[in-house]
């Protein structure tokens, strides 16, 4: 019922060997698995010493894993008894655990499985699907169809979660429009952490409030605000029985749990007597909201009209009006639309994009929400996405890894100096485990492509010929990922013939494997996967293209660790991250990219090949067809020679380098001890302290901050530079000071509750300042209309210079002075 056994090798090997065959038809799932396993059998492996002695070693190792003191323990002691909540709208743990849909949920469960390896104190909170997301199958002309099989809670690990004291099963009550919905929770233990799930698929409940929990994204807009409204507000309260403190702050994975941001405000106004605007500052320091699609459309929005209907009873409460709020969520500009991206970002003191380039991106996306403020100062930062590295690497590599690494691998994953013992690793071993997982790959391509072709009535030949597909020792080239059209998942169909001649090649062939599920609603999806499919029926091809149906957790760890070069080919700028292709690099594979997500920052030319020079492109057309030139181009004539120039062992070195490199590169930074390291270092802790400042002595210090900010806005209009004056001489040479003054009418404000500040830098050719710097100006005391400021700023570097001054409101509990939205800059 621990779901660490779901990367823990030696758990995992346990518990195959009860039934090899009913394990693999389980989904791997323990709980269903035992259920149908035979007393004979039950009788067998207790009398079968090896296993039992297995079986005390498996559980010995968890006892110590839970007893452990861990690296949050050790560097931050004093804060073990604070708690971060984690909200996601999917979990992809395990796939016994069916409740993702893609690389959104796969990643929230790798954030789960870092916080419990390091001991981060997160309890993390979901919703628990009756169907979880769809079965893929493919009809016989290529065309995706959906299933869905009815997920059986009894039979999986998720135990019902009881109410303090007796047996019942807590159930809590959440007012959703005018219904009140009735929710069991359930509790899933990933190591340390708890993973809480709410069900509305209970008989308290009406046809139309059971079925809220009824599918991963699926319904309408209806169903989707409804199901966050139970996420964001039944969540939150749910927390309230299931844990004897209340968490300190909350992580919201993506947009769809921000109403939990209302509902933490309208709690602290009951509880402590707060106004709205006091609960508000009170709150939002400790919320940290991450973003993670710079796809316009993949950000949830909704009308007025379903907004009044569901919240018509709940704004009351906050003590605002339909319009107010409205506006909580509305983008500047437009008053008809409630975007829950918004909503995360007003009441939210930390924000992120999960790599380099999407911070940038959604730093520009969301610009307007921080009106008058530099681009760059946008306070959306990134935290770039890692893997969960033990629960993706094969078991072949993981040997290896032991034995010339050390098993530090896997407790200290960003360790550098671990993954420089690669290069102690025999580049015949490397090749061979490599190898044996590419077999592996075919042989499991083989029969699920068999399997296939049965469902779809396929004749005999056909069936025949499934047995022959792709061939263990040619370059394997995989591509799986969710069949979104800027993803591009056919730009190496465009010119088929070239293709054709690289998968034709007698000497030097390469093979592709590609998989993923369009959203059900996507026909523009669904075409490129029936594109794919057309192709593989090409009788020169049929034997070196196929496509796998249903990926899913278990799928997708043969392909990363069979794969020989992993293709992405996003539209830039419009993939987040993306975590694939580190998977890929940690057993062994290169990445062959759009400079986009985090190969933007992780590409060398010694660890894989960049497809373009990360330019951006206004004509798709023209983009489509430069690109897939490149990409042809790179293939003849960089990675298949690469891949077929072997030494007299018949190993090729050259390859085997660049797989060294690449694993030294990329595993000590991208996973996801690294990424929840940054997480708790720039935001859980910097978060849990703000709160605790702010409700310190009956929430003084956010109800004077509430009260300063009403001064400031209403005080803001009337500031403004009345006089700046310098003393530039006709020429400034480099490492003169200059010195500033600037007289500022500041209307009913004190010199106390601004900062008045220079941006200087060197000069492009229009006169913008370029990589600017900012100096401050300190308070001299009064000036004719205002208040006087000055300071210097020393010019150390050659070219043109200038400067421009600005004033920005400040406070001690301000987290970032732009947050307030007011700042006055110097009229040209």
């Amino acid at each position: 019922m621990n779901l660490r056994w779901s990367y823990t090798p030696t758990a995992r090997e346990l518990l195959r060997r009860i039934d090899r065959d009913l394990w693999d038809a389980t989904g791997h799932n323990p709980i269903a698995m035992m259920g149908a396993i035979s007393q004979a059998r039950w009788e067998e492996l207790a009398t079968d010493d090896s296993y039992l002695q297995q079986l005390d070693c498996v559980m010995a190792d968890l006892d110590r894993y839970l007893g452990d003191d861990t690296w949050f323990s050790r560097t931050h002691p004093n804060e073990i008894d604070n708690t971060i909540a984690y909200f996601s709208f999917e979990y992809g743990v395990s796939e016994a655990l069916p409740l993702y849909a893609g690389g959104l949920g796969v990643l929230a469960g790798d954030h789960l499985k870092s916080a419990s390896d390091m001991g981060v104190p997160v309890v993390a909170v979901g919703l628990l699907y009756q169907v979880g997301y769809f079965r893929q199958y493919l009809n016989p002309d290529g065309w995706q169809q959906e299933e869905y099989s009815e997920n059986d809670f009894h039979a999986m690990p998720v135990e019902q979660v009881t109410c303090a004291g007796d047996s019942c099963p807590l159930c809590i009550s959440v007012p959703i429009g005018d219904s009140i919905v009735h929710a069991n929770v359930w509790r899933v233990n990933v190591g340390r952490v708890p993973l809480y799930l709410l069900d509305t698929n209970t008989d308290a409940n009406s046809p139309a409030d059971r079925a809220i929990t009824y599918q991963l994204y699926g319904g309408d807009l209806e169903m989707r605000i409804r199901q966050e409204m139970l996420l964001g507000i039944g969540g939150t309260q749910a927390l309230k029985f299931c844990l004897d403190a209340e968490p300190t702050a909350y992580h919201l994975n993506e947009g769809h749990a921000a109403f939990l941001a209302l509902e933490r405000v309208r709690e602290a106004m009951v509880e402590h007597k707060l106004t709205f605007d006091e609960a508000f500052e009170a709150t939002r320091v400790g919320n940290i909201f991450t973003t993670h699609t710079p796809v316009i459309a993949g950000h949830d929005r909704f009308p007025r009209a379903l907004i009044e209907r569901y919240f018509r009873q709940y704004h009351p409460q906050l003590g605002l009006t339909l319009d107010q709020f409205m506006a909580l969520g509305a983008d500047r500009g437009c008053s008809d639309q409630f975007c829950m991206t918004v909503l995360a970002l007003r009441f939210s003191a930390w924000r992120n994009g999960v790599s380099e380039l999407h911070g940038e991106v959604s730093r520009s996306t969301w610009a307007h929400e921080w009106p008058d403020s530099a681009l760059e100062e946008v306070p959306i930062e990134s935290v770039t996405n890692g893997i969960h590295t033990s629960s993706f690497i094969s078991d072949d590599m993981a040997t290896l890894f032991d034995r010339y690494l050390g098993a530090e691998w896997r407790t200290e994953p960003g360790d550098q100096g671990i993954w420089r013992r690669v290069s102690e690793i025999p580049e015949a071993e490397l090749w061979r485990a490599h190898e044996r997982r590419r077999e592996r790959l075919v042989a499991v391509t083989r029969r699920r492509l068999r399997d296939q072709l049965e469902h779809r009535g396929v004749g005999s030949a056909a069936l025949g010929r499934a047995h022959e597909a792709l061939d263990p020792e040619a370059l394997t080239i995989g591509f799986g990922r969710r069949f979104a059209t800027y993803k591009r998942a056919t730009l190496i169909l465009r010119d088929c013939e070239r293709l054709k001649a690289l998968l034709t090649d007698r000497d030097r062939p390469i093979q592709f494997v590609f998989a993923g599920k369009a959203h059900p609603d996507d026909r523009p999806g669904k075409e490129l996967i029936r594109e794919i499919v057309h192709f593989t029926t090409d009788p020169a091809v049929r034997q070196r293209v196929v496509f796998l149906e249903d990926y899913d957790l278990q799928l997708a760890r043969y392909i990363v660790q069979g794969v020989d070069v992993w293709l992405n080919t996003p539209r830039r700028p419009l993939e987040a991250s993306g975590t694939s292709g580190m998977k890929v690099t940690a057993n062994g594979g290169l990445n062959c990219s759009i400079l986009d997500g985090w190969w933007a920052e992780a590409y060398t030319p010694e660890t894989g090949w960049a497809i373009g020079h990360g330019e951006e492109y206004t004509d798709r057309e023209h983009q489509d067809e430069v690109e897939s030139e490149a990409l042809y181009t790179l293939l003849e004539q960089e990675i298949v020679p690469l891949f077929y120039d072997r030494g007299a062992d018949g190993i090729p070195h050259g390859w085997v380098e660049r797989m060294k490199s690449a694993m030294q590169a990329v595993c000590p930074q991208f996973n996801s001890n690294r990424m929840l390291g940054e997480y708790t270092e720039r935001f859980y802790l910097p978060a849990i302290s703000r709160s605790e400042s702010l409700a310190a002595g009956d929430f003084s210090a956010a109800r004077d901050l509430a009260a300063w900010r009403r001064r400031v806005e209403a005080s803001w209009r009337e500031v403004k530079f009345l006089r700046i004056a310098d003393d530039i001489e006709e020429t400034t040479l480099f490492g003169d000071t200059i010195t500033v003054t600037a007289d500022v009418a500041l209307g009913g404000l004190s010199p106390e509750d601004v900062q008045v500040e220079l941006r200087f830098g060197n000069l492009d050719a229009a006169g913008e300042i370029l990589e600017a710097r900012n100096a401050p100006l300190a308070p001299q005391g009064a000036a004719p209309g205002g208040q006087r400021f000055a300071g210097t700023i020393t010019c150390d570097g050659a070219g043109r210079w200038g400067y421009t001054a600005r004033v920005l409101p400040r406070h001690e509990h301000l987290t970032n002075p732009v947050d307030v939205c007011c700042v006055r800059w110097a009229e040209a």
